[in-house]
């Protein structure tokens, strides 16, 4: 026995010597399994079948080695396992592995006699095989029943039609679509529907009323590759698994494990729908598996525990200053807050309601906020106040109450003065003109304060110290800085027009508001009108001023900025100008019909600082470098709306002849004038003469206007000399036949 033992000992390392050199190259299978399958037969020790088995399972399972030599070691193989399955001896782990080996086989099989058909004995074999693993397949134990679904499907996967390609046969997976019509050994409807049974009796686990987790998870991961390879029967699958409930599987009563089960069942069945839609996205059943997929998020297994329909544990109101109650229902009481002792001697109304330790919070004097603002803090704070608390909070404040109640009652009241004879009457006075002694005057400011009560409120009114006056200089920084911040604003927003009100509502017309829009036209409208009319009144003229070195005022700041913002963007912000530019001169009439209107007879001329004639030739400066023959009509629009023509922009105007290219822009930007703007007529007329004798380029164009402005003009009158030319010539071509002819 011993030695019999130790023999065995030898085989098994022999063999995992062999299965060791297999595995480190595949080329020696074929010699490997050759060679140990009359050492596994059905005659040998239960523990070399064992390991046989076994070994075959990862021979026909394993990736390294090529389909065809499968099939070729599969006739020889399919013997030995056909006669061990039929030993009267059943090895649980031994009919395992031969299971899986069997799945490993049949689609090899299937495909060696599709190209075979004269080997009967093979599909014999492989035939027996299936049918008595399918007779073992309810009775044997989980670890084989789990081995049996897998190789149903297989089966199931070998007997149905899939896809095939005619130009490379060699590469079409085993089914039906490649088996003949005319084969002697596979009939095909026979095969399809032995397919089709084996199909619904997979299925029929979800039609069970109490199915195990573990064979309803086995069968879910199966049919996922039946889904996916096989589209004829995926629809029929996929509906078996729509009608499939798993917490209708829980019964009474409802274990730990009877809960794990449904989830996993859940959880599976959750999964394989999931990756079902990932693969195909536009699958016909998409939409009903999403919904079963919410079904079984949402499904719970309590719906069918009893214990979770019985009542709860009633709410007994609490009264908040004992939790007796609320401890023996084992409930979880509310954190406490921590409540601060009063302090000794008399106690005020703010003593007794503050709950606070913080000396700041404490002693502020809520009285300084006005009243509809504490009803704009007071509310919603209530609103977000946390019930606990504030049941806490109150409570602390009753039982001080009740505490100061029970104090003063406690308390002998003072018993009453005896009434005093009226004849033993002596008022106490002290004369005035004797002294008192100090020490009495001590006593008596010490116990002064005890004697009064306790005021409600211990701090009065608080009164913000006022600050200390700006200089010229800061208070020059600051509004610089506002106006600085205020164009940046303009400049990176853009604001456009508040187009909230309806055409009815704004007041178009000369009646209007100015700046109530509040757009980009009102804060430009505001920034002029504080650097034309706020300081009215308040400057000097700069020939008076003395002091060269002082600062510009902030209105020339703005003016400034106006002027650096303009020319950024000319074009787009010539509106800007002119409403600026009408600001200036409207202030400067102002001004100097005010001072007028103030000055005396006797006093000496008073001058006003004017300045539209500065900022307008600037501007004028600034931006006709710039300009082309593209800009006409923004040019003529600016010269139009500007409250004012002067010699020196007429001179600016005439300056653009200078460019050959930018005497038509010349020339009728003055012609627009000189028809639309009478009061400017001369001096544009006077401008275009001086154009038309300063630049040749212009003459054609100038000698056109001049001649309907101003006829009688000398500059396009001919000259002495040239009159004088011609009528000398006239003259000697008519006396010379004169001259020949004598």
């Amino acid at each position: 026995m011993a030695q019999s033992a130790g023999n065995l000992v030898d085989q098994i390392a022999q063999l995992n010597a062999a299965r060791n050199l297999v595995l480190g190259d595949a080329a020696f299978y074929p010699q490997i399994v050759n060679g140990v399958l009359p050492i596994i037969g059905a005659r040998s020790r239960v523990e070399l079948r064992r390991w046989g088995a076994e070994f075959l399972t990862e021979t026909f399972s394993s990736p390294a080695l090529a389909s065809a030599q499968k099939e070729q070691l599969a006739a020889t193989a399919l013997q030995t396992l056909r006669e061990t399955l039929e030993l009267p001896e059943k090895d649980t782990m031994t009919l395992r592995y031969i299971v899986e080996a069997a799945a490993s086989l049949y689609p090899l099989v299937f495909r060696h006699i599709i190209n075979h058909p004269e080997d009967s004995a093979a599909w014999e074999n492989m035939t027996a095989i299936k049918d008595d693993i399918l007779r073992r397949w309810d009775t044997s134990p989980f670890p084989v029943k789990l081995c049996c679904i897998k190789f149903v499907q297989r089966v199931v996967q070998v007997q149905t039609h899939g896809l095939t390609d005619p130009r490379r046969p060699e590469q079409n997976e085993t089914s039906l679509a490649i088996v003949p019509k005319n084969h002697s050994l596979l009939s095909l409807p026979h095969l399809e529907a032995e397919a089709s049974g084996l199909l619904d009796r997979l299925l029929s686990v979800f039609q069970e009323d109490a199915s195990d987790p573990l064979l309803v998870n086995a069968t879910l991961n199966s049919l996922a590759i039946l889904i996916r390879t096989r589209q004829s029967i995926g629809n029929k699958i996929i509906n078996a698994i729509l009608s499939f409930v798993p917490a209708r599987q829980a019964r009474t009563p409802v274990t730990p494990a009877v809960r794990v089960g449904v989830k996993s069942m859940e959880r599976t069945a959750r999964a394989l729908m999931i990756n079902i839609m990932k693969r195909n996205p536009s699958h016909p059943l998409a939409s009903k598996m999403q919904q079963h997929i919410e079904r079984l998020m949402q499904s719970r297994l309590e719906t069918v525990d009893d214990s979770s329909k019985k009542r709860g544990l009633p709410t007994e109101p609490t009264d908040g200053l004992d939790n007796t109650k609320r401890a023996k229902l084992d409930a979880e009481s509310p954190p406490l807050i921590k409540i601060p002792p009063l302090p000794q001697g008399p106690i005020s109304y703010a003593q007794l309601f503050t709950l606070t330790e913080d000396t700041g919070l404490s002693s502020f004097d809520v009285r300084q906020l006005p009243v509809d603002l504490l009803v704009k803090i007071v509310v919603p704070v209530l609103a977000r106040v946390d019930q606990s608390a504030m049941q806490q909070s109150v409570d602390a404040v009753r039982m001080r109450y009740h505490t100061l109640q029970k104090q003063q009652a406690a308390q002998p009241r003072p018993p009453a003065a005896a009434e005093e004879e009226d004849d033993d009457y002596e008022p106490e006075y002290q004369p005035m003109d004797v002294a008192e002694p100090p020490t009495a005057q001590e006593d008596a400011l010490s116990a002064g304060p005890a004697d009064l009560q306790p005021d409600l409120v211990s701090l009065g009114p608080f009164v913000l110290p006022q600050p200390p006056p700006l200089t010229e200089g800061e208070a020059t920084e600051i509004g610089r800085s506002a106006v600085g911040r205020v164009f940046d604003m303009l400049v990176s927003s853009g604001v456009a027009p508040n187009t909230g009100k309806g055409k009815s509502q704004q007041n178009l017309g000369f009646s209007r508001l100015a700046g109530s829009t509040f757009d980009r036209d009102a804060w430009v409208t505001l920034l002029t009108r504080l650097a034309t009319r706020a300081p009215a009144g308040l400057e000097v003229d700069s020939k008076t001023d003395q002091d060269s070195s002082k600062r510009p005022p902030i209105s020339d700041s703005i003016r400034e900025t106006l002027y650096r913002y303009i020319l950024e963007d000319f074009r787009g912000r010539v509106n800007v100008g002119i409403m600026w530019l009408n600001e200036e001169w409207y202030n400067d009439r102002v001004q100097m019909k005010f001072t007028a209107s103030q000055r005396a007879a006797e006093d000496e001329e008073s001058s006003v600082p004017l300045h539209y004639d500065q900022w307008s030739l600037r501007l004028l400066d600034g931006f006709l470098p710039y300009l082309d023959s593209r800009d006409t009509k923004i040019f003529i629009r600016f010269l139009s709306e500007i409250p004012e023509v002067t010699i020196p922009i007429t001179k600016r105007v005439a300056s653009l002849a200078k460019d050959p290219e930018r005497v038509n822009l010349c020339v009728q930007s003055l012609l627009y004038l000189i028809m639309f703007r009478p009061p400017a007529r001369e001096m544009c007329i006077n401008a275009i003469e001086d154009v038309y004798q300063t630049y040749e380029e212009s003459r054609p164009a100038a000698s056109k206007v001049l001649a309907r402005w101003r006829p009688q003009s000398a500059a396009i009158q001919p000259q002495p000399d040239q009159q004088t030319l011609v009528t000398r010539t006239v003259g000697s071509e008519n006396s010379a036949p004169l001259a020949n002819g004598a």
